[in-house]
């Protein structure tokens, strides 16, 4: 049989038939075009070994702490009530925008805004002053009484709103508690401290009745006003820390609370000076932190009578116990919160 030979088609070139030839007629039509091929010669790249080695330091147990060597251990939660203070520091940021937040929203969407925060206390008072102080005659010593009812509302209503928030921060932040990790401890925290902001604008109240009936401090002891403060800021921690435990787990709180706000401030001399009782009432109403609060609030600004050292004493074992019993109690249900909420 005869095979044909078979011609190459117009306007096409032969195929080569060795590779010698394939590579010839490339640089050949790269020669004819003019333009650079781009087949060309690849040069090696040299690796070159790290000059220092990089060793971990195994004495560096604190590479947790750092911002780029984040390590989270789990550990079994202690026995003893304890306050994480590097952890705390560590979710510093989260706290500042935990209580910004709540600060921000707490007035939006009112008409008044931030002036809520002056009127509560001044309305309060004034209702106070009629019904206690003009009908039942409450004693109030030397002290005028608009002051004296003032520098017991002030410091009442920010302990009042700070168990209110503490006492409902773990449901009210379902999804941050349920969801991610972080120090549960935050949450009551910023609780109390966003009052602290109410308090601050509510003072020119206090500082206006203060220049009407010229009951300004007399001494030093007005330096000593933050520390009684700072007792009413560990009680309402220490309540809330166990309020909040107990919201987690039963939906009474909310239905409870009320009922005891409402007595608090019969029972704490908000109304009446309490060196003018009895001195058996006395001793009985130092068990609760908030009657040594503002007998000392009182004795600091107004320049009242100066509280008795030993009731001060047990308001502030009182106040002390209450923290560390609250917080024994939030770290060992912390760990089922997620759970339980």
């Amino acid at each position: 049989m005869r095979r044909l030979h078979q011609s190459p088609r117009a306007g096409l070139q032969a195929r080569p038939d060795t590779d010698v030839e394939a590579h010839a007629a490339i640089v050949r039509c790269a020669g004819q075009t003019g333009a650079s091929s781009s087949i060309a010669a690849v040069s090696q790249t040299q690796v070159e070994p790290p000059l220092e080695e990089i060793v971990a330091d195994p004495r560096d147990d604190e590479a947790h702490l750092q911002p780029d060597r984040r390590t989270v251990v789990i550990r079994p939660p202690s026995r003893w009530p304890h306050l994480d203070t590097r952890e705390l520091w560590h979710y510093r940021e989260l706290m500042f925008r935990l209580v910004w937040r709540d600060v921000v929203v707490r007035y939006k969407q009112t008409f008044l805004g931030v002036t809520w925060a002056v009127l509560v206390p001044a309305l309060t008072t004034g209702v106070y002053v009629i019904v206690f102080g003009k009908f039942a005659n409450f004693p109030h010593g030397n002290t005028a009484y608009p002051a004296l009812t003032a520098a017991g509302v002030i410091p009442m209503q920010y302990f009042t709103s700070a168990l209110t928030s503490s006492s409902t921060s773990l449901v009210s932040n379902l999804q941050l508690v349920t969801k991610v990790y972080f120090p549960r401890v935050l949450l009551p925290l910023g609780a109390v401290v966003v009052p602290l902001f109410d308090l601050i604008v509510a003072l020119p109240v206090l500082l206006v009745l203060m220049a009407v009936y010229d009951t300004w401090p007399d001494s030093a002891a007005v330096v000593t006003a933050p520390a009684f403060l700072a007792l009413a800021v560990v009680t309402a921690l220490g309540i809330g820390f166990l309020l909040s435990t107990f919201a987690a787990r039963w939906r009474d709180v909310p239905y409870m609370l009320p009922v005891f706000l409402q007595v608090l401030p019969l029972v704490s001399g908000v109304m009446y000076a309490l060196d003018q009782i009895p001195t058996k009432w006395q001793w009985i109403f130092s068990l609760n932190p908030m009657s040594g609060v503002i007998a000392g609030w009182r004795w600091a600004l107004l320049g009242e009578a100066e509280p008795n050292w030993g009731q001060m004493t047990v308001s502030v074992s009182v106040g002390l116990l209450l923290f560390v019993l609250g917080l024994a109690i939030f770290r060992s249900f912390e760990p089922r919160f997620a759970d339980t909420i």
